[in-house]
């Protein structure tokens, strides 16, 4: 089964099976990065979040990020991937796994992609509070939907 490197997902995602993907002789350090839905956010009871995504480019932009780590840091090969549709407290929102031939690379780069995630990656993110629900915008929280979900513009 050949499992693309950085994928969405709306299934649960396997941390061991993500880490898998970038495995090789030459690692000697892999590190994974596991984003979890998390109950309190700001003084406010989440009760569950929905991510929704374009696809096609969220996937693209996290290839995007792949090529970049391998980039800036040469040696490291890297997997992403993010769920979709509806997750509960506690679950994997996001698994990042990084390889390379030594731990300092294979740390920072591992952060950088989350950070780039963050920046260039067409997915949002509904958060569901015990006292309602918001669009929280882009994932870097700088841009709001009025309109309560994402417009047109914003799915370009």
């Amino acid at each position: 089964m050949n499992q693309s490197l950085f994928e969405l997902t709306e299934k649960p995602i396997s941390a061991e099976e993500t880490a898998n993907k970038v495995a090789n002789r030459n690692a000697g350090a892999i590190t994974l990065f596991i984003g979890t839905v998390r109950e309190m956010t700001n003084g406010k009871r989440t009760l569950f979040l929905e991510y929704q995504a374009y696809k096609p480019m969220a996937e693209k932009m996290l290839a995007q990020i792949g090529k970049e780590l391998s980039e800036k840091w040469p040696g490291t090969a890297a997997a992403i991937t993010h769920r979709t549709g509806r997750l509960e407290i506690s679950e994997a929102a996001v698994v990042i796994a990084v390889s390379s031939p030594h731990r300092k690379a294979a740390y920072e780069a591992n952060e950088y992609a989350i950070e780039r995630i963050k920046e260039i990656v067409p997915i949002w993110k509904k958060e569901h509070w015990d006292d309602g629900t918001e669009w929280i915008g882009n994932q870097l929280q700088t841009e709001s939907y009025p309109e309560g979900k994402p417009g047109k513009g914003e799915l370009a």
